[in-house]
């Protein structure tokens, strides 16, 4: 057993896996995310007609007992409601709700390949798998007079969610299904926000608004991003035509190709380096003459 040439190679495809590691990671996040899509679409589709319609009807009827909207507070890492959100809590957390878990639809942003479950609240809990609605801000139903907040991480090394918000730009759209019902925004404005300046998401009395936050800059986290759409009317038949579709995430695991061909490679090194040198063949040049025989004829 060629026990150098084995430790190189375990060495070698270990340092490969640690580089694999987040790419992995959040392949198997995605993979769970899309689980839990084809849930709330499940939940939704199995609902009668008459229920999803009053399920959108009581988010609606919530959305206008709300007399706030969402604080990009100063030094705060998340956006917070502005009135206080234990009032009417439990109300809250059972509307909307498709799942045990508070599943409530998903948002879509294809310019950015995001597709992502939305959940009731913005807790750790949460924000580790998903998209959190901010409670206090109105439920993502639409209506004339509402904005509704949703926030996500940026950077994580198990999960890509809202990673790429800063690369959304004012033209572009994104979706949201909730109960059947699908939602497109176009986005009208995107702020990189100061932590020293504080400013209230409140809703706008004749639009229909819905803006993603996320943190800023990767690993520092000091400042926000805001990308606010307004709804856009009639709904896109492009995306009315989409909705329900299971999601595209996530796509084929290239690191599994990767780190076979590695795999495979490290054995055929072992392998190969099990076998003894080659013996050179001697050639007749190599070969050792015998000394001449000098001798005296004798008659």
């Amino acid at each position: 057993m060629p026990w150098f040439a084995l430790a190189t190679a375990v060495v070698f495809v270990l340092g490969t896996l640690v580089l694999l590691a987040p790419t992995i990671s959040n392949w198997l996040t995605q993979l769970e995310q899309a689980s839990r899509i084809d849930d709330v679409t499940e939940a939704s589709v199995s609902l009668s007609e008459q229920a999803r319609l009053d399920a959108i009807r009581d988010a609606k009827l919530y959305n206008t007992t709300l007399i706030g909207g969402a604080v990009v507070a100063a030094n705060e890492r998340l956006p917070l409601a502005a009135d206080d959100p234990t009032i009417g809590a439990l109300e809250y957390a059972d509307l909307l709700r498709a799942s045990d878990d508070g599943l409530i639809g998903r948002v879509k942003i294809s310019v950015i390949g995001v597709d992502q479950p939305i959940y009731h609240g913005t807790s750790d809990a949460v924000l580790e798998i998903g998209v959190g609605h901010l409670e206090g801000t109105s439920l993502p139903v639409g209506g004339v007079g509402t904005r509704t907040v949703l926030t996500a991480h940026r950077g994580l090394a198990t999960s890509e969610l809202f990673t790429n918000l800063d690369r959304i730009e004012i033209g572009d759209t994104f979706t949201l299904e909730v109960f059947g019902d699908v939602l497109t925004y176009q986005v009208v404005t995107t702020e990189v926000v100061d932590p020293s300046d504080s400013r209230a998401l409140y809703p706008s009395a004749d639009r229909d608004l819905a803006t993603l936050v996320t943190c800023t800059p990767l690993g520092i986290n000091s400042h926000r991003i805001l990308v606010t759409g307004e709804r856009v009317l009639p709904t896109p038949s492009a995306d009315l035509a989409r909705a329900g579709e299971g999601p595209q995430i996530p796509g084929f695991p290239w690191w599994i190709l990767i780190l076979g061909c590695l795999v495979i490679a490290a054995g055929i090194y072992v392998w190969l380096a099990g076998f003894p040198p080659r013996q050179r063949r001697r050639t007749r040049a190599d070969e050792p003459s015998e000394a001449p025989q000098i001798g005296l004829e004798t008659r």
